[in-house]
């Protein structure tokens, strides 16, 4: 273990994001994503929540302010407007961390595509269904 680095991030998910670059995207899924037909590379974090898992990943990764979405979610299938429980504690997150962000949504196909397109998928066993977002790897400025 490391000073200062959340226990959960174990040593693959931690060389994945030191290894992005920005504009690159890690995509945190629940228990029932097909991560290991996705395509980019999985790590598996079971036994985690996704919201424990991207609580600590925000500690480490700057979220990119160049675009509009640097944070995605799932739209609900055939109710794009209701927002699950799990998304507002995504929400949450995000904003402690990176309070001008915030998230945006896609629908499930688009989802997956953008997401399978990424550099890594994090297959959580979050059990809430859409516990599914997408980040977009920013830049650490000179001050801070």
């Amino acid at each position: 273990m490391l000073k200062g680095i959340p226990h959960i991030l174990g040593p693959e998910l931690l060389a994945v994001l030191q290894e992005m670059g920005h504009g690159d995207e890690i995509t945190i899924v629940d228990g029932n994503y097909p991560g290991a037909s996705a395509g980019p590379v999985l790590i598996r974090a079971d036994g985690h929540s996704a919201t424990d898992l991207l609580e600590a990943v925000l500690t480490l990764l700057p979220l990119d302010d160049f675009v509009p979405d640097p944070v995605v979610v799932m739209e609900v299938v055939g109710d794009a407007s209701k927002r699950p429980p799990v998304v507002d504690e995504f929400a949450a997150l995000v904003a402690r961390y990176e309070p001008k962000v915030a998230l945006t949504s896609l629908e499930r196909f688009a989802f997956y595509a953008r997401a399978n397109a990424g550099y890594a998928v994090v297959q959580t066993g979050e059990q809430r269904l859409y516990g599914n977002i997408i980040l977009k790897k920013g830049v650490i400025r000179p001050d801070g």
